[in-house]
């Protein structure tokens, strides 16, 4: 790497070596021919020289930034950065969010940044520390843990463990999901699925499916959604914590920065693209706004995300799960509402969720008792802060058992993700090909028998891929080569308790309703028809006032008109503030 100069006076030329990096070429301000001429000879000007590009020497470089993990980032604070240059072969070999380990000299380059003003205007030198890289190394996927990271004794105890009975390690695996947490089996099988993952693969015509299961936590406040997002993120290998409230777009996905010193426009990852190989807990999810939630459409079922701003096209790997929570949009689940009221988001961001749980916070007294007695225990076997109290019980804070528990789930997750990827048997293929089509045909008759009110969550393609993935991740805690029948019928009950129940909570005939608030809902179907001939048009809220002032409830007329409009008799209009009488076909 050098640079060709010539002297514009005399045509002098002359090669100036350039220093790696930062270092660029020190061009002198005197013609080196200077000196040797002679007293009529006409003197080379100062600062002579002009470059000649097209002989000089180049080679590709380029500037990265490397950020450590954000699951090594201490809470409150901001993650640390370092500026790395590569050349030649190992130019364009990364791309953001890619996990790396770099060889390299560690070194300080000049920023010139001038201070004051007028003539009292001065450069300072800034010296900003950076990282000349020698060597890169990246496996084929950066996100997975190598086999080899592991002790002989470690494998010996994980493949003890999975030699246990089938249900006994799936029930131990449940068990050991947020302990601190009452009840909620089924909501701690599903986050224990979600950590293992299913099996990536890759077809024959390069189309890539997705292993990583996303599971949506839906329902009243206090209910310990929040509690399962901080478990994933303390117990995955590699996890992002976010809210939905104050995360963008750009921040969950990647954002075009411009760099103030050079101009040039580079690439910063997101939460999804930091969090590749891993999982992105994601809380207050119906508080984001909907064109921020429309950003992570690709990154959940295609897993990448295809960037084209500011000159700059690419797509970035972002092989993430999604654990979100949210809650209906006033607040507590109303189970007098259909799921589509209750249930405030698209259907093409419900369908990419595997699992879709409607927690709800029941009113039962033993159960009540039981939740009590086990907060009241918790708080008072929980650490102290600094001061010890006499008679409280154990305040060495998490005891010992739960603490290796811990260790070892963690350990074991990363362990079965490395080494175990499970593919379904033939028989537990035939028998999840059977059981999908059960289940869409019983959909389609509620469907029918409901008066054509579409479900709340669509029973889809992408759901017998669910089913697949989640059979896939319960071999995978038992360290099974091969997903068997028993798998697929676990992952069946899971997605009937989760999905298929919210799916049924979105038809008319699902709700429970007493005899007399069928009678009214009824009688407000037929006061509607008499007040609106077909094809007229009226306000909404004067036709609700009205059918008010005949003692009908507000709740009958708001769920009988939207009962209407799912059978079609109905139409809203000027974003529902108006009301449109159609023929039913």
């Amino acid at each position: 790497m050098s640079l060709v100069v010539q002297c514009r006076s005399c045509r002098n030329t002359k090669a100036i070596a350039c220093s790696p990096d930062f270092g660029g070429a020190f061009i002198p301000r005197v013609c080196d021919l200077q000196p040797a001429l002679g007293p009529g000879a006409t003197k080379c000007v100062l600062d002579p020289f002009e470059v000649l590009a097209d002989r000089s020497a180049y080679v590709d470089q380029q500037t990265l930034k490397l950020q450590e993990a954000p699951e090594t980032v201490p809470a409150g604070e901001m993650p640390r950065n370092i500026v790395c240059v590569v050349d030649r072969h190992m130019v364009q070999t990364i791309v953001p969010g890619s996990r790396v380990t770099l060889t390299g000299i560690f070194g300080t380059h000049q920023n010139g940044i001038s201070q004051g003003r007028g003539a009292n205007k001065a450069a300072v030198a800034i010296r900003q520390p950076y990282i000349r890289v020698l060597g890169v190394r990246q496996t084929a996927d950066s996100a997975r843990t190598s086999v080899s990271s592991f002790s002989d004794a470690e494998v010996r105890s994980f493949r003890e463990f999975a030699s246990r009975p089938t249900t006994e390690v799936l029930t131990r695996l449940r068990d050991m999901v947020a302990p601190s947490i009452f009840g909620s089996q089924d909501i701690k099988m599903a986050v224990a699925c979600l950590l293992f993952g299913g099996s990536r693969k890759r077809l024959a015509d390069g189309v890539r499916l997705r292993g990583d299961v996303n599971v949506l936590l839906l329902g009243d406040p206090s209910t310990a959604k929040s509690q399962f997002l901080k478990f994933v993120e303390k117990t995955a290998p590699i996890a992002v914590y976010t809210s939905g409230k104050g995360s963008s777009a750009a921040g969950l996905t990647a954002s075009v920065i411009k760099d103030p010193g050079s101009g040039e426009f580079y690439l910063e990852g997101g939460a999804m693209v930091l969090a590749d190989g891993g999982v992105v807990c994601i809380d207050e999810f119906d508080k984001m706004r909907p064109e921020d939630r429309v950003a992570i459409h690709e990154a959940m079922e295609q897993q990448t995300i295809s960037i084209a701003k500011a000159g700059i096209t690419t797509v970035l790997n972002s092989r993430t799960a999604v654990l979100a929570a949210a809650n209906p949009p006033s607040g507590r689940y109303d189970d007098l509402k259909s799921a589509q009221e209750n249930i405030d988001l698209q259907t093409t961001i419900l369908s990419r969720f595997d699992l879709i749980f409607i927690v709800k916070d029941e009113r039962n007294y033993a159960r009540d008792i039981a939740i009590a007695t086990h907060v009241v225990d918790v708080h008072r076997t929980a650490a102290s802060t600094g001061i010890d109290i006499p008679g409280s019980g154990n305040n060495n804070g998490v005891s010992a058992a739960q603490a290796a528990a811990e260790a070892f789930l963690k350990r074991y997750v990363e362990y079965a993700r490395a080494a175990c990827r499970p593919r379904l048997s033939d028989s537990a293929a035939k028998m999840l090909e059977n059981e999908y089509v059960r289940i869409r045909s019983e959909m389609r008759d509620r469907t029918r028998s409901s008066g054509g009110a579409a479900p709340a969550v669509p029973i889809t393609v992408r759901q017998l891929e669910a089913i697949v993935r989640l059979s896939e991740s319960l071999a995978k805690m038992c360290l099974h080569p091969v997903a068997t029948e028993m798998h697929v019928q676990e992952a069946l009950r899971l997605f009937t308790v989760s999905t298929v129940d919210a799916a049924k909570s979105g038809m008319a005939g699902e709700l429970t309703l007493s005899t007399e608030q069928r009678q009214e809902l009824h009688s407000v179907e037929e006061r509607v028809r008499q007040r609106l001939p077909i094809g007229a048009v009226a306000s909404k809220r004067a036709l609700m006032d009205e059918l008010v002032r005949y003692g009908l409830s507000e709740w009958a007329v708001e769920r009988a008109l939207l009962a209407m409009a799912q059978r079609n008799e109905i139409e809203h209009r000027n974003e529902g503030r108006r009301v449109l009488r159609k023929l039913v076909q």
